[in-house]
């Protein structure tokens, strides 16, 4: 009977737990089918007067542009990010998981201290090289950089994955006569899906909610994202569109949660699995 209770009041404590974490959500969700002097004139959680309007008029922003322009031009730089991460991850965590050369602890000491240096440490330099070679206002400085490992966590990840892949797979295709790029292409990679996936996933979410590198590069606003986007919903002179602005946020977490809900059990699989041998 104890242990039932227990149980019980474990359980009710979880539900309301998880309720007051994701109240904020169904907040935004049911304030976007409420008129906008509805909004914060009471603390009720339903709307009385149900509006589609945020929906339909909120793809229409002040500056004119669809806000579906602002997803596409997302949804290619995320796309683009997760090519270059997963190019990048792989061919540079296989090198310092499995081959041998000059420096290489010194490299991958010196990869794990980039782990630790802040966005804004870099974000200067970066700006004036990227101005200077008139990248500003383009994709380029938010999408070449992931081909070139500039995410060191996901190298890091892709190693600690391929040390637990079993050497003597590697004895047994040398001996097969398989190169050492075929071996990374019809061996290694294959093993590694849940570690790929995993990046794909990272990268995809970090990208999609990126506001702050976004609105540093771009200011053309045909080439604004998803995230900058929503802040011209904004006015410091009080007239803010906050209607359109919850609607479209709603409509901005899609995304996020059809990739989490098709890929959780291999996010779950690789981070479980990224660590069982150093």
């Amino acid at each position: 009977m104890v242990k039932s209770l227990r149980s019980a009041f474990i359980h009710v404590l979880l539900i309301v737990g998880g309720f007051v974490m994701i109240y904020p959500i169904l907040w935004m969700l049911f304030s976007s089918f409420k008129p906008d002097n509805m909004i914060f004139s009471n603390a009720n959680l339903l709307p009385a007067r149900w509006t589609f309007a945020h929906y339909i008029d909120s793809f229409s922003t002040g500056t004119g542009i669809s806000f579906g322009r602002y997803f596409l031009n997302s949804i290619f730089i995320s796309a683009v990010v997760v090519v270059g991460s997963l190019f990048s991850a792989s061919l540079t965590g296989f090198a310092f998981a499995r081959l041998r050369f000059k420096f290489q602890k010194v490299l991958f000491g010196f990869m794990l201290g980039t782990m630790m240096l802040p966005l804004q440490i870099v974000l200067i330099p970066q700006y004036i090289i990227f101005h200077k070679i008139g990248w500003v206002n383009t994709f380029l400085p938010l999408t070449l950089p992931s081909f070139l490992g500039t995410t060191p966590f996901f190298i890091y990840l892709m190693v600690q994955f391929v040390r637990s892949i079993p050497r003597d797979l590697d004895e047994a295709s040398v001996i097969d006569g398989c190169s050492t790029f075929r071996m990374f292409w019809s061996i290694i990679l294959p093993l590694a899906r849940p570690a790929l996936i995993t990046i794909s996933i990272f990268a995809f979410y970090w990208t999609w909610n990126d506001f702050f590198s976004q609105s540093i590069y771009l200011t053309n606003p045909h080439l604004l994202t998803v995230p900058v986007g929503l802040s011209q919903f904004l006015d410091v002179t009080g007239t803010s569109q906050w209607g359109d602005m919850f609607a479209m946020s709603i409509m901005s977490v899609i995304p996020v949660l059809i990739v989490f809900i098709i890929f959780q059990r291999h996010l779950v699989e690789g981070i479980a699995t990224q660590g069982l041998k150093g």
